[in-house]
């Protein structure tokens, strides 16, 4: 059966039960079986393969009771990002290259019915009055709302893909963003408790890189992680303790901050906290946890290249404490930050890890940073394939103390 034909009986089984029948009335199951009833009867006589029944079937229930279109998007593994830009604009990305689709749906009220499901499946509200939200997916995958009058053209709804497996260091060895070796480095800095921030730009694979980090940590240690909507996917650790933030209701009451959570974990006796990122004035909290004995905590923050990322860290905590000297500032980043790993995302969509750099003392004005390693292209890099290596610089480390605490004598 042509896949137009296909089409019209869904359209007309669609139109019939909203019609014809209060669905309030049917259970899941018995909407299903009616749905199936109807898609029968529309066939016919006509010759239908039973995996295009079921398809059919599956299109009409999830439009009702589903997320509609976007649960046919959302099963497909190989889409790592939906960006729908009104009911009738739909972009994925694929293998790295945004596509535009060639469906939509049926109209701007039944994208609206969706988000709101979104929203509802996680505890929270968007509306006129709070037209913006974050939250996520049963399966974990991050959503972004944001609606009319905000939005100039329709409702917005951007879903970042959670991935199904865990992000491991040996596929980030597989996928060329680090050597084995860096990884065995980086396995020695988190478990001998240094603090670890992750920059990079939108997209550039933070929380992926986070996620693969979070799985060197001993796993008899207690964890707390604080995310505005979770993603992360700490395994093997029984001790975890998993927050996440409250937008405000509708009144205005009740928003629970990144801030709230960290200054909450610090009294639930954490020997790291993991942030997934951070992006405000929670900044100067997370410093003060660094450095009042929480060593080892990891987080990630949006950055262009390692010293802006400290330059970010420094209007961060400005935001939070605006009378605070800005030599007192960069003396707690300085002592509180001890590495920061940078990702790019490059010109042909690959994510490399670009640099990891030690972050040592305030002096003279600046903090000063040591550059571990820094990637370089080679010969076979051209405008479409990128090709090189992090290779190791001629820095030695210089803040060792956490090294020779934790009992190791290997060189970083």
């Amino acid at each position: 059966m042509l896949i137009e034909k296909q089409q019209i009986i869904i359209d007309n089984v669609k139109k019939y039960i909203f019609d014809n029948l209060t669905l309030s009335q049917f259970t899941d199951e018995a909407l299903e079986e009616k749905a199936e009833e109807l898609v029968r009867q529309q066939i016919n006589s006509e010759y239908c393969p039973i995996e295009s029944i079921v398809s059919m079937v599956e299109q009409v229930y999830s439009s009702i009771r589903g997320l509609g279109l976007l649960d046919s998007i959302i099963v497909d593994d190989s889409i790592t990002e939906v960006m729908i830009n009104g009911h009738e604009n739909i972009f994925i990305e694929k293998d790295g290259k945004l596509i535009r689709l060639d469906k939509k749906f049926e109209s701007q009220q039944r994208l609206e019915d969706v988000i709101q499901r979104i929203v509802g499946l996680a505890g929270r509200e968007v509306n006129q009055a709070n037209p913006i939200v974050d939250t996520r997916l049963p399966d974990g995958s991050r959503v972004n709302v944001v609606l009319p009058p905000i939005s100039l053209c329709g409702p917005i709804l951007t879903v970042r893909k959670f991935s199904k497996t865990p992000m491991t260091i040996e596929k980030l060895i597989q996928y060329g963003s680090i050597t084995k070796e860096i990884a065995e480095k980086l396995e020695v800095l988190v478990k001998a408790k240094y603090n670890i921030f992750i920059s990079g730009g939108t997209g550039s694979g933070k929380t992926t890189f986070l996620n693969a980090l979070s799985n060197f940590i001993p796993k008899d240690e207690r964890i707390i992680t604080i995310e505005d909507s979770a993603e992360l996917q700490i395994k093997g650790i029984d001790n975890l303790v998993a927050l996440e933030t409250r937008n405000a209701n509708t009144s205005g009451a009740g928003q629970i901050t990144i801030r709230d959570l960290i200054k909450s974990s610090l009294r639930m006796r954490p020997e790291r906290i993991v942030v997934g990122e951070v992006r405000g004035c929670e900044a100067l909290d997370m410093l003060q946890a660094m450095n009042t004995g929480h060593d080892g905590s990891l987080s990630t923050g949006h950055a262009n290249s390692t010293s802006d990322m400290l330059s970010r860290l420094e209007t961060m905590v400005l935001q939070g404490a605006e009378g605070l000297p800005l030599d007192a500032i960069r003396q707690q980043i300085a002592s509180a930050v001890d590495i920061i790993i940078h990702l790019s995302r490059l010109r042909d969509h690959s994510r490399r890890t670009m640099a990891i750099t030690e972050v040592l003392d305030y002096e003279g004005g600046k903090i000063q940073l040591n550059p571990l390693y820094t990637f370089e292209e080679d010969e076979k890099s051209s405008l479409e394939k990128v090709s090189g290596a992090l290779g190791r610089t001629e820095n030695k480390m210089k803040n060792i103390y956490k090294l020779q605490l934790a009992g190791y004598r290997k060189e970083i």
